[in-house]
């Protein structure tokens, strides 16, 4: 089995749409990023990369590539899915925190596990997502940013004992 964590942060401001784990979020701000800033698919994606072994987000879709410039993040989502399948892995949970001031996110967290769900092609138990404030501390806390952590557990497909490769 293999851990991955990753985490992400964009600032907020108006005039953007607020995205998290690919559902649309009614808020006065949203994130502010090359692509479309959510922060949740951000830090699970580098969370799996991690877990591989096979890099991060900024190298996969650099924000110096015009082609990723508004993208929605799904797609970021679905690509390292689809490398999680071609290195034979399946993920077993993934944990996150999403730290946002000035929205609830509760009456959404069903709605969000299933679109990650049904992108990640895993039951949405295997999922968690935590919404937190920062209490007015720093810049999450003023309203300013979002910011998410995620952890993910992974083991080779059919592998009932964790991963033997490297033994």
């Amino acid at each position: 089995m293999k851990v991955g964590i990753g985490y992400d942060i964009h600032p907020l401001v108006k005039g953007r749409k607020l995205y998290i784990g690919g559902v649309e979020i009614p808020s006065e701000k949203g994130s502010l990023g090359h692509s479309d800033g959510d922060v949740l698919i951000h830090a699970i994606c580098d969370a799996l990369l991690g877990a591989m072994g096979t890099g991060n987000i900024g190298e996969l879709f650099p924000d110096t590539d015009e082609k990723f410039k508004d993208a929605k993040s799904e797609i970021f989502l679905k690509q390292v899915k689809k490398i999680l399948d071609e290195n034979n892995f399946e993920i077993l949970n993934i944990d996150s925190t999403v730290i946002l001031e000035d929205v609830k996110l509760s009456p959404f967290v069903k709605e969000i596990k299933g679109r990650l769900s049904e992108i990640l092609e895993i039951q949405p138990d295997k999922i968690s997502i935590k919404p937190k404030r920062n209490e007015k501390f720093d810049s999450l806390g003023r309203g300013e940013a979002i910011a998410c952590f995620a952890i993910v557990l992974i083991k080779p497909k059919g592998d009932l004992n964790g991963d033997k490769r490297n033994s």
